[in-house]
């Protein structure tokens, strides 16, 4: 079998994130970028944005370019999320205002997902191991999401007083039923069972499977139409797919769409209250409540508030929403707490601005879901 590293024929690496372009049958090329910073679970801080934000402008205008892979370095993640400390510090700094910081972070991280987006050339993340947070920005983007035995995939925001940003408001209010609502509020990691079934993946490999679907993209076809290379590639990978060893195995999202469904009806304060006296022999929603029970009532509100935005928006201003949020909420909501907790001072022991779910003054929250930009919002056109 051909190491993937005998194929390269440019590679150029920054700090954190290595670009390669390998070389294909064809003639064409596919770009790949690796997340490099395998100690932190290749989480995303800005130069990684901003040299993936270069790098794949450049790809995708380069004719050469038919595809593009995004991978992480090591056994553990593909991405576990964000490097927030840069923004927690910032924001300690300025307490009570929106920083520059968090404004730079969030526009520039939320571009570049919108970037994956609409790129038009296929592109495909191999989501092994980790996928949380930013990382999931990443994954969503893509058009090709392949996973596999190892993933675990969520969006854990509510347990540092944010809410499920990088588009998650746009991808998780097209899930079934009330999955979307579900999967905010508690942070329930996904396999890739789970992941198929909601519409976060298009593919099931296994681990091992990596240099199998390197070797066959570097033989494929590929031609100078998106649309085709775009049929090509996923013709292959299912024919990759019908031969894994590691089942896919079954959803358990699958089997309890129902359940969830009435767990998540009515208010905020029916959930809140259902989910305080909810008792089961399912270990992972237990798991589900519990997480969901110790997050920020201020995420809850905020989580509840972005299931009600539903299908209507387009993706530009799902990101525009979102920017809006994220950046008051580092001002004005539980982030500044939420990461202390978790990753500063590693107490877990949060204590939240409000008590419980009707203490939080819809005055914060409107303040939050106010454009510190005024009509000057940086997404007003986003392109």
């Amino acid at each position: 079998m051909t190491n993937v590293v005998d194929k390269v024929n440019q590679a150029t690496t920054t700090q954190n994130v290595v670009f390669q372009t390998l070389a294909t049958a064809s003639g064409k090329l596919i770009g790949v970028v690796t997340l490099n910073v395998e100690k932190a679970l290749n989480a995303l801080d800005l130069d990684m944005v901003r040299a993936m934000t270069a790098q794949l402008n450049l790809w995708k205008k380069d004719p050469l370019i038919a595809c593009v892979v995004l991978d992480g370095s090591g056994e553990k993640a593909f991405c576990a999320g964000g490097d927030v400390r840069a923004l927690y510090h910032a924001s300690i700094a300025a307490k009570g205002q929106v920083t520059e910081e968090a404004k730079v972070f969030f526009e520039e991280e939320y571009r570049l997902d919108y970037l994956l987006h609409t790129f038009g050339k296929p592109v495909l993340v191999w989501g092994d191991g980790i996928v949380m947070g930013g990382g999931l920005g990443l994954m969503a983007g893509a058009s090709h999401r392949v996973v596999t035995e190892t993933s675990r995939i969520a969006m854990p925001e509510v347990t540092i007083g944010l809410y499920p940003d990088v588009g998650g408001s746009y991808f998780l209010n097209r899930m079934q039923g009330k999955m979307g609502l579900f999967l905010g509020l508690t942070a329930y990691q996904l396999n890739a069972a789970d992941a198929c079934y909601v519409g976060l993946a298009d593919h099931y490999l296994n681990r091992d499977d990596k240099e199998l679907m390197f070797d066959a993209m570097a033989t494929l076809d590929w031609s100078d139409t998106p649309a085709l290379n775009h049929q090509r590639l996923d013709s292959m990978i299912n024919e990759l797919s019908n031969q894994v060893d590691i089942p896919k195995g079954e959803s358990v999202l699958a089997d309890s769409q129902d359940n969830i469904d009435r767990l998540m009806a009515g208010s905020l304060e029916d959930i809140v209250t259902r989910m305080s006296t909810l008792a089961s022999e399912d270990a992972w929603l237990m798991k589900a409540r519990d997480t969901f029970l110790a997050g920020s009532p201020i995420s809850w509100h905020l989580v509840n508030i972005q299931s009600q935005l539903g299908t209507k928006l387009s993706l530009a201003e799902c990101f525009k929403w979102e920017l809006t949020a994220s950046v008051n909420v580092c001002a004005h909501g539980d982030f500044c707490e939420g990461v202390r907790a978790l990753l500063i001072d590693k107490d877990r022991q949060p204590q939240w601005r409000f008590k419980d779910v009707s203490s939080v003054p819809t005055a914060v929250l409107e303040q939050i879901l106010t454009s510190p930009w005024g009509e000057a919002h940086p997404f007003s056109q986003l392109s």
